[in-house]
């Protein structure tokens, strides 16, 4: 056998030339574990075709599908102390965020970018959870303050996209004290009128989910989406109930008046522009 793998199969395939296969041809389905042939699913939106499950995107994929014409432009953001409580666990918070940056060609968790949607004004901020779980430490509290501060200047919407685990725990305090930060930036946008959209991905949980994630003057939400504060079994052992089914998703929020609407990622530029147009008449 060895013989046959180590010298005849060698000369075969020098004979018959091999096609470069790429090895993400083909993407299982997390949700109906189904195969999905990789680009039909990036035609989809990244979407599964089979069962309509949301796959994770990236922060300039979705960027792409948002502004019009795919135009825009991303701002630097402010750099921060790298590790401010020289924090470590099983490795030091400063390793953590050289692997993450490297993994995900960013700074940090949040990108933030300026253009047109529907030919209006908008800044849009999103959360990218391939970076530490979309944490929120010091640098993208601040980055959400810049980003409410620009669309003011700019007399633009400002669009939030959250995919977020909650606060950074290694980060300690100074990410907890990110809640108000935020919260505050908000209030300043619509103390002067600026419209607010909160675009809800799976999963928005913690510290972002009781800050500005749910504060938008309109709040939209992928399909399937988890939303929520406390995991659903820290809830269950804290209350000795069982939840509902389907508790912390999109559509239960929406059935109980906690977001405004559920909206499939093909449709979410659509939908933006009527808000837009709805929000910015007077603007």
């Amino acid at each position: 056998m060895s013989w046959i793998t180590n010298r005849v199969r060698p000369k075969i395939q020098k004979l018959v030339p091999q096609k470069d296969i790429p090895d993400n041809m083909w993407v299982g389905c997390p949700a109906c574990e189904k195969m999905v042939f990789h680009k039909e699913l990036e035609e989809n939106s990244f979407v599964c075709p089979n069962c309509g499950h949301h796959f994770k995107i990236s922060s300039i994929k979705r960027l792409d599908m948002m502004f019009d014409n795919a135009d825009y432009n991303v701002i630097q953001l402010p750099k921060f102390k790298v590790d401010p409580l020289n924090f470590v666990d099983l490795k030091k918070y400063s390793d953590r965020l050289k692997e993450n940056r490297k993994k995900t060609r960013q700074e940090d968790a949040i990108m933030v970018a300026h253009g047109l949607i529907g030919n209006h004004p908008v800044v849009v901020g999103i959360l990218d959870f391939d970076f530490m779980g979309g944490s929120m430490g010091t640098a993208v509290g601040e980055a959400i303050l810049w980003a409410a501060q620009l669309a003011t200047l700019q007399d633009a919407a400002l669009i939030l996209i959250p995919a977020s685990g909650g606060a950074r725990m290694q980060e300690g305090m100074l990410s907890l004290m990110q809640m108000p930060r935020t919260t505050l930036a908000v209030k300043q946008l619509k103390d002067k009128k600026h419209p607010y959209i909160t675009l809800l991905t799976n999963p928005t949980t913690g510290g972002v989910t009781a800050s500005f994630a749910m504060l938008g003057d309109v709040t939209l939400a992928e399909p399937g989406a988890t939303i929520g504060f406390a995991g659903a079994r820290v809830i269950e052992q804290t209350i000795r109930e069982k939840l509902p089914e389907g508790f912390q998703t999109s559509e239960y929020l929406l059935e109980h008046g906690m977001i405004d609407a559920v909206v499939e990622r093909k449709d979410i530029r659509e939908v933006l522009i009527k808000i837009l147009n709805l929000l910015c008449k007077n603007f």
